[in-house]
């Protein structure tokens, strides 16, 4: 799991890069964005001090996630409302995959992220 790790990390710093300027355009949704921005940046905080020997911390850091998700998904409409939904659905899944030690899915989830919601926020 410790390459998947690496990755998961990078990715997230990728994520908190692509919306770096996704609240420009005001309203509730540019709100989510912000927060969303945040709210990865304090899962890699988290994750960081991790152990990859501990899965099921991961597993518990990824679900906390996509409940954060979710809940901005309610404050926000229209296409980022969507799209913070479908990830953290997306989360939810890998979530029990990384519980197990296998980082895959999650890698994927991270990878694909910043330009599933980087485009919903701009």
């Amino acid at each position: 799991m410790r390459y998947g790790v690496v990755r998961t990390v990078a990715g997230g710093v990728l994520l908190a890069g692509v919306l770096g300027g996704c609240a420009a355009g005001g309203g509730k949704s540019a709100a989510a964005c912000s927060d969303t921005k945040k709210a990865f940046q304090q899962y890699v905080t988290q994750v960081r001090t991790v152990s990859a020997a501990e899965p099921g911390q991961w597993r518990q850091a990824t679900e906390q996630l996509a409940g954060r998700l979710d809940g901005l998904a309610g404050t926000s409409d229209g296409k980022v409302r969507k799209a913070l939904k479908e990830e953290a659905d997306r989360l939810r899944a890998a979530a029990a995959s990384v519980g197990t030690g296998d980082a895959a899915q999650l890698n994927t989830v991270i990878s694909e992220t910043p330009a599933r919601i980087g485009d919903a926020c701009k």
